[in-house]
C-alpha cells in the first residue's frame, strides 16, 4: 500500500508544481489585482499541498514521527511568513515571497530526505534569517540616503573579502569561509549585495569617464581577490554583474564587448593557474575517462537526473547520497532523480520568473540608483542559477556555486533572504509611489468636481 501511494505521490507532485508554475506567469498576464491576488492564494496552498504530500511519503517510508512535527513547523512558518509580510508591508510583492517559501520548501523536503538533522538545522537558520532580513524592505523604502553610501559599501565589501584572503579556511581547493567561534560563514554571499550597491551608487551619480574608471578600478579589485582566494564561480558572478550594470549605466555596448573579451582572457589565465580548474574541466569534457575519481561526482549526478526521467523515482526511492556534497551543489541533482525532469522545469522556470520580476521592478524604478541596484541584484541571481544547474546537468564546467534557497548552508539562506527582501524594498518604493500618485489624481478629481 506505501509503494502504491509513493508512486501516485509523484504524479500529484507534479501536478501541484506545474499549477504553481503556471499561477506563476499567469501572474504577469493579468491587470486586475484581484485575479492577481487569487494565484497567489492558490500559489500559497500549493506549497502547503506540496509540503504535506512530500512528507507523507517520508513518514511513511521512515516512520518518523519526527517527521510529522517538522512538516507542521514548516507548515506554519510559510503561513506566518506570508501573512505577517502582507500585513506589515502592504504593497510587498506575493510573488516573489511564494516563490522564496516553495524554493525553501522543495530544499527542505529532499534534505529531511537525505539527513532529518541537517533539514532541521537549515530550518532554523531560515527562521533566522526571515526575522533577520525583515527590515530589508523597510530601510530600502524609508532611508533614502542609501545611495549615497558608495564608499561604506566599498569599505565593506573589501574588507570582508581580504579578511577571507588572509585568515580564511580552505574549503574544496577555494578560501571561502571565516570563523567567528562556533561560526562559520561566507563573506562572499554578503559581498555579492554590497557591491551591487556600490557599483549602482557610483554610476547611479556619474558615468563620465573618469568615475567609470574609478569604479570600474575598485570593482577589479572586488573580483581579483576572489580570484586570489580561488573563489572562481563568485569571481564571475560579479564580474558579470557589474559588466551589466555599467552597460545600463552608459547604454555603451562598447563595455559588454571589451567584458566579453576579457572573461575569456580571464578563462585561458585561470585554467593555466588553478589546477582545481583544470580538474573541473577535465571532468566536464569526459567524466566517462576516470568514473572513479575526477568524473566521479558529474558522473553520479548525470546518472541521477538521468534514472530520475519525466516524473522521478519517488521519494526515498532514489540513491542522491551517492552523489558527494548532494546537499550543497548537487540539490537539483536529487531533486531531479526522486521528484523527476518536469519538478526540474518547474523549479528553472520559477528561477526565470524571479529573474523576470526583478527585471519589471527595475524597469519601473524612476532613480538610477534603484534601477541599477535591481538589474545588478537580478543579474546575480541569475547567473547563480545557471552556474549551479549548468554545473550539475555537464551544460558548463561545477563552479561550487550553491542553489539559492535550496542548498544547505547558512550564508546562502541569509544572503538569499537579503536579496530577495532589497528587490521588495524597490518593488515597495514604486508601488506606493503608484498609491500616492492616484489618490492625489482622485483628490483632485473630486475637487474638480
Amino acid at each position: 500500500m506505501v509503494n502504491i501511494y509513493v508512486e501516485i505521490s509523484k504524479y500529484l507532485i507534479i501536478i501541484v508544481m506545474a499549477l504553481y508554475t503556471f499561477c506563476n506567469f499567469r501572474y504577469f498576464s493579468v491587470t486586475d489585482k484581484t485575479a492577481a491576488d487569487g494565484y497567489c492564494r492558490v500559489q500559497r496552498r500549493a506549497v502547503i499541498i506540496l509540503q504535506l504530500i512530500a512528507y507523507s511519503v517520508i513518514y511513511l517510508k521512515t516512520e518518523d514521527p519526527a517527521i510529522i512535527i517538522f512538516f507542521l513547523a514548516q507548515a506554519v512558518f510559510v503561513t506566518v511568513y506570508l501573512k505577517l509580510s502582507v500585513v506589515f508591508y502592504k504593497n510587498i510583492s506575493k510573488l516573489l515571497l511564494n516563490n522564496i517559501c516553495m524554493f525553501i520548501s522543495l530544499g527542505l523536503i529532499m534534505l529531511t530526505r537525505l539527513d532529518l538533522n541537517d533539514a532541521m538545522r537549515q530550518f532554523v537558520i531560515i527562521a533566522i534569517s526571515a526575522v533577520i532580513t525583515w527590515v530589508i524592505p523597510l530601510i530600502v523604502d524609508k532611508v533614502w540616503g542609501i545611495a549615497s553610501w558608495s564608499f561604506l559599501y566599498m569599505g565593506a565589501g573589501l574588507l570582508l573579502l581580504l579578511a577571507v584572503l588572509f585568515t580564511g579556511d580552505v574549503t574544496y581547493g577555494a578560501k571561502m569561509e571565516l570563523e567567528l567561534g562556533p561560526i562559520a560563514f561566507q563573506p562572499s554571499e554578503f559581498v555579492k549585495i554590497t557591491f551591487v550597491f556600490f557599483a549602482a551608487s557610483m554610476l547611479g551619480r556619474s558615468v563620465d569617464f573618469k568615475n567609470i574608471v574609478i569604479t570600474s578600478a575598485i570593482a577589479a579589485l572586488h573580483v581579483l581577490i576572489l580570484i586570489a582566494c580561488r573563489d572562481l564561480g563568485t569571481a564571475l558572478i560579479f564580474f558579470i554583474a557589474y559588466v551589466v550594470i555599467l552597460y545600463i549605466a552608459t547604454g555603451k555596448k562598447i563595455y559588454v564587448i571589451m567584458g566579453g573579451g576579457m572573461f575569456s582572457l580571464a578563462g585561458v589565465f585561470a585554467y593555466r593557474l588553478f589546477s582545481h580548474v583544470r580538474t573541473r574541466v577535465a571532468a566536464w569534457l569526459d567524466p566517462w575517462s576516470d568514473i572513479t575519481d575526477k568524473g566521479y561526482q558529474i558522473a553520479h549526478s548525470l546518472f541521477a537526473i538521468g534514472t530520475g526521467g519525466f516524473v522521478g523515482m519517488g521519494l526515498m526511492q532514489g540513491m542522491p547520497q551517492r552523489i558527494p556534497i548532494v546537499e550543497k551543489d548537487f540539490i537539483f541533482s536529487a531533486i531531479s532523480e526522486e521528484m523527476g525532469a518536469a519538478v526540474a522545469l518547474c523549479i528553472i522556470l520559477l528561477c526565470l520568473g524571479c529573474f523576470l520580476q526583478m527585471m519589471t521592478v527595475a524597469t519601473y524604478m524612476d532613480m538610477s540608483f534603484y534601477k541599477l541596484v535591481a538589474v545588478g541584484l537580478g543579474f546575480e541571481y541569475i547567473v547563480q542559477v545557471f552556474l549551479t544547474i549548468g554545473g550539475v546537468t555537464k551544460f558548463i564546467p561545477s563552479t561550487g556555486i550553491t542553489l539559492p534557497f535550496m542548498s544547505y548552508g547558512g550564508s546562502s539562506i541569509l544572503s538569499s533572504f537579503a536579496l530577495f527582501m532589497v528587490v521588495e524594498g524597490l518593488y515597495l518604493i514604486k508601488k506606493n509611489e503608484d498609491e500616492a500618485f492616484m489618490e492625489e489624481y482622485d483628490e483632485e478629481y473630486e475637487s474638480d468636481e
